[in-house]
């Protein structure tokens, strides 16, 4: 059977050969480069320039001897472990590809695929946790993170310790002290540390770097990875690896796929966490299917250009919103006006995104005013796509998240979230005007 697999001790194999070109005349090639054709070989499929579309579930064996000697190599029983690939569950070319070519982006030893964020989530979160453990996380999260976390994971008796995004060095530490607390009478440990930054809908800010020196001061860093959802300022604009994160998630579904067509997730990250989450993923068969695999290779050759037009252009909007006599405040990266926020984009942003809060003057009343005005962007969830998003966060994305919750995190009925595409910025800007005129 095709399970006789412990990823962890025995990482499931990978095609070979395998071509790894990254630099030329010493130079290190730029991700935006390696892109058109990084970790593919058109060799090894006719000669064909892109990759095709490999629908198989399963691989076959040249000789019966050469698929005793693979799985030899897999169990262990013969040294030097295996090669090539054996079924779609565990890996396939196109996810291989795909992999590769996020691990580059990130800065990462290995990457993984997943059907959906949420599914890179819960993977990770299940991988990394056992009975009377606990998760160490920032807030606010995306909503189904934190339902997540809050809910199915304490259904195998994990709990939680929260801080907010906006977090002291002193505060940190004493959220580590608590958590260790809490693990101990548990009879568990802190396995993972997870963040989301900037945070959805709020566009706060985590100190990773912060979170790191908390985090070697109470825990093992071997046992104790810092993981954090980077979808929002992701691969362009922040690299958190570089800041002392361990793993880095995102929802491909948005600015790495980009088109507003598929759903696909990722982890990557250091190898020795990246294999135990591959083991859980070749079990519960999470990985991403061949075709959005596919096509999110397509989407990584754009998505440098993509994310800084999208910049640009919210760049421009949030000038004009900014003065708007109808608008109470932009949670935008560019106009941060808290400092210690300030702090932190300066040292671990690239770029202030394209994603960003809204408030109106008013409450749910105007701002459903506003959204039903719009004329170009359209009214749905979902962010970092093409064209230009709104929604309201407290009655769509969030209105599970009890009202104390919200009020804590400042998901306040006024809030509005955006997500501008590439679309003609003066459009985007008309657009808006309008639609604020008949709040």
């Amino acid at each position: 059977m095709t399970d006789a697999v412990d990823a962890v001790d025995q990482p499931t194999p990978r095609r070979n050969p395998k071509p790894k070109v990254t630099t030329i005349n010493g130079r290190e090639m730029k991700p935006s480069t390696l892109m058109m054709g990084h970790g593919y070989d058109p060799a090894l499929s006719e000669g064909s320039l892109k990759s095709p579309i490999f629908l198989t579930s399963t691989f076959a064996f040249p000789s019966a001897a050469d698929g005793k000697r693979h799985f030899e190599g897999i169990t262990g029983i013969r040294p030097g472990g295996a090669e090539g690939l054996v079924y779609s569950r565990f890996n396939a070319p196109n996810q291989e590809i795909l992999e590769d070519r996020l691990a580059i982006w990130d800065g990462a030893e290995e990457a993984l695929s997943f059907s959906s964020g949420m599914t890179a989530i819960a993977i990770l979160m299940l991988a990394a946790c056992k009975a009377g453990d606990v998760i160490v996380h920032s807030g606010p999260l995306y909503a189904a993170s934190e339902g997540f976390v809050a809910k199915i994971m304490a259904k195998y008796g994990v709990t939680y310790v929260d801080f907010p995004a906006g977090a002291t060095p002193a505060e940190l530490d004493a959220v580590m002290a608590k958590a260790k607390a809490q693990a101990e009478a548990q009879g568990g440990e802190v396995p993972l540390i997870y963040l989301e930054s900037p945070a959805n809908p709020t566009n706060a800010l985590v100190d990773v770097e912060a979170v790191k020196v908390a985090r070697d001061a109470h825990f093992d860093a071997d046992r104790c990875p810092i993981a954090i959802d980077n979808t929002f300022l992701g691969p362009l604009w922040s690299r958190p690896l570089e800041h002392g994160a361990d793993l880095v998630v995102y929802s491909l579904t948005k600015y790495v796929g980009g088109h507003s067509d598929l759903v696909a997730g990722s982890v990557s990250g250091k190898k020795r966490f990246i294999d135990a989450i591959r083991a859980l993923r070749n079990t519960m068969g999470g990985i991403a299917d061949p075709n959005t695999a596919w096509m999110l290779c397509r989407s990584l050759e754009t998505v440098e250009l993509r994310m800084q037009r999208a910049g640009e252009n919210a760049e421009k909007v949030c000038a004009f919103l900014k003065s708007h006599p109808k608008v109470a405040g932009l949670g935008y990266l560019g106009m941060i006006e808290d400092a210690r926020q300030q702090d932190i984009y300066d040292r671990h942003c690239l770029g202030a995104g394209s994603t960003f809060s809204l408030f109106i003057k008013g409450g749910e009343a105007e701002c459903f005013r506003f959204l039903d005005a719009l004329k170009v962007a359209k009214l749905a969830v979902s962010l970092g796509g093409t064209e230009t998003l709104a929604s309201h966060p407290a009655s769509m994305t969030h209105l599970s998240v009890p009202q104390a919750r919200k009020d804590a995190l400042g998901i306040t009925d006024s809030l509005v979230r955006i997500s501008i595409g590439i679309e003609d910025p003066d459009d985007l800007i008309a657009d808006f005007e309008q639609a604020l005129a008949a709040v």
